[in-house]
This record gives structure tokens, sequence and C-alpha cells, in this order.
């Protein structure tokens, strides 16, 4: 136990100091974070801590914060160095979906649309239902890349794979490669994208264009500023860890871990292995759950609830 908490602490210390902050000083060109801090807007007292890229805690308002926005050919390369990863603890989630809702705030999009999706579960009628939330898995061997015909869809060298909405010109190819389901449509326009004035970056946490297609990103724009995805962040269970797979290191912002020591010893898996995509985001099976699945029915939307009434092997009176 205590060699454990040893190495949550050293290893937390190696990824603050070494590991997503040092994508920022790529973007920060001169050096600190100080560059994103907009002291011209009015201050809410509402306090947010950072990283500066030499690895200094600092705290700024958190609509002081400013969110670096790269060139569309930036956004393209990724960030020198890193090779990202995401871990969902199953046994933690108890379906409160505020990583939905962090997430849509985050990407400024309407109710009807979820980059992050969280689906009942339960694989044989003998065995117990669980919460599994599903994001973009941002393969390895991206199909949905190998299936665009303009190049809107790319794989970045830090692992991330994101959609260029200049080029995608709106054929769904990539809905249709991607097994997984986890790309949406914008089937109209949406306002909050007129008020977003900066130059165009895929990087951008905006709606996808009318008659584009868009998906969860991995937070680019937060991981570049020291910050771990808005999923990760909102989670009050701390289910979603993320981090870097070189650096062996995945934080959900309170408890941080090595990446290959906690899928080796809790059987991490990836979801649906057999389709040799080879996914970025690894699950760890719903075993000593915290939570009993019937509670993440509590303070659901209607329309929420019904989605889960057609669950296989779920007993109908459940929801």
């Amino acid at each position: 136990m205590e060699e454990e908490q040893n190495v949550n602490k050293n290893s937390r210390r190696q990824f603050l100091k070494q590991g997503l902050i040092a994508g920022a000083g790529v973007a920060a060109g001169a050096g600190l974070l100080t560059a994103f801090v907009d002291k011209s807007i009015a201050e809410t007292g509402e306090k947010v801590k950072v990283l500066t890229t030499n690895g200094e805690i600092m705290e700024v308002d958190k609509a002081q914060l400013v969110l670096p926005r790269v060139t569309r050919e930036e956004s393209h390369k990724g960030i020198p160095g890193r090779k990202f990863v995401m871990v969902i603890d199953l046994g933690k989630c108890k379906n409160a979906r505020k990583c939905v809702e962090a997430c849509q705030r985050g990407h400024h999009m309407p109710k009807s649309q979820e980059f992050m999706k969280v689906y009942l579960l339960q694989d044989s009628e003998k065995t117990s239902p669980y919460w599994f939330p599903k994001p973009c898995f941002h393969c390895d061997n991206p199909l949905c890349v190998s299936v665009c015909p303009v190049g809107a869809t790319f794989k970045r060298s830090d692992g991330i794979v994101l959609i260029d909405n200049e080029r995608c010109i709106g054929c769904k190819f990539c809905m249709t490669g991607c097994p997984y389901s986890t790309r949406v449509f914008a089937w109209k326009h949406y306002k909050e994208f007129d008020e977003d004035k900066e130059p165009y970056s895929p990087e951008a946490s905006s709606p996808g264009k009318e008659g584009t297609v868009s998906k969860c990103d991995f937070c680019p724009d937060l991981i570049r500023v020291g910050k771990i995805p808005y999923c990760a962040s909102a989670c009050p269970m701390g289910v979603i860890y993320f981090g870097d797979v070189d650096e062996d290191t995945v934080t959900n912002g309170v408890e941080t871990y090595q990446f290959s020591e906690l899928i080796r010893d809790r059987a991490g898996y990836r979801y649906l292995e057999v389709l040799g995509t080879r996914p970025c985001v690894y699950y760890l099976p719903p075993v000593d759950r915290q939570f009993p699945v019937d509670r993440g029915f509590n303070d659901l939307a209607p329309e929420i609830k019904d989605r889960y009434k057609e669950t296989p092997y779920v007993q109908k009176n459940k929801p």
C-alpha cells in the first residue's frame, strides 16, 4: 500500500511537470501560460488552477483563461512527443451524466447532440447490467480516416483523431465506417457557431457546421493548457482518467496512476478489440461497483430514461 501511494505521488508529480503541460509550450511560444490569461475580462471570482510550461501551479480567474487557437495546419500535426489515452472505470459509473453535460457546454453543443454517450449494458441474461460511457475511441487504425474521400478526418501524431469542418462535405462515409457510432451530423445551423469569430481550427470547441460531421475530440484545446478533457474533470465519481501512454501516466484530476499497472492489475480491455481498430480508450471491468445500477435512473429526464427501455436482458420495469 505504501509503495502504491509513493508511485501515485511520484507519477502525479512527473505527470504535472513533464506530461500534458509539455504541449502548452508549443502553443504558447513565449513559454508561460500567462499568455492565455486575458486580464481585460471581468473576474467572476471562480478560480482554477493551471500549470505554466515550467511546471509551476498558477491560479487564475476561470473567465480570464482563454484557450489557445492554433491554425488549421498546426492542428493537423498534433502535440509533439505525446500519445494520449483514456481509461474509463466502469465500477465507478452511476450515470450521473455530468460528463455529457460538461462536454456539451464546453463544445457549445445543443442538448440534442452528444459526443459522450452513456449506455446501459448487460452482457447476458444471467449477468448484471452496468453503465457504459462511450466517447470517440481515437483508434490507432481508424476506419473513419480510411473511408473519408476528402481527407477531412485525420489522425495526428499524438493519437487524436479530428475532423476538419472546412474540408468535410457531409457525405457521411465516416459515420458508416465507424463501427462504434460515435459521430454526429449537424442537420441544421447553430447560431453558437456564428459567435466564434476567431479563425477556424479543427481544435476549436464549437459544434459542427451545418451539413458536416463532428465528434468527441479529446479536448485538444484544454490539453494545450495542461488540463484534462471536460468529461474527465466534470465526473464527480472520478470515472474517467486521461493521460499519456509514453509517460505511462493517467489521472482523473484527483488520483494519478501508472497506466500500464492500472490496466494490468484491473484487467483493462478495449471495446470490440476483435475489430482491429486499436482504440486509445480502455475500460476497467464493472467489478466492486460503488453504486447500484438503479441509482442511475434517478433524476433523469423522461426522454433520457426512455433510451434504456430497450436494453437487452434488462427488466422493463427497472427504468
